[in-house]
């Protein structure tokens, strides 16, 4: 997936993934997508938590050797 923004959250712990992630979508247009690879295990309840609050639905999620990659668009 074309994302058209990144961000490495690798090595960050809760909630500093969240709040890169919040500060990056508030500079994308709607229908824009953010994508966001982090390491800590509990990103992957805390994004999908964070997703479902704001509106801003994740299209695809993967892991690859420790690393949660996220794809979110901007509603």
């Amino acid at each position: 997936m074309q994302a058209d923004k990144v961000i490495d959250c690798k090595g960050l712990s809760c909630p500093e993934p969240i709040l890169h992630t919040k500060m990056a979508i508030n500079g994308l247009s709607s229908g824009q997508i953010l994508q966001v690879s982090a390491t800590d295990p509990g990103s992957i309840n805390d994004m999908a938590a964070w997703a479902k609050r704001t509106g801003n639905p994740i299209v695809e999620q993967s892991e690859t050797a420790g690393v949660f990659t996220f794809f979110i668009k901007k509603s």
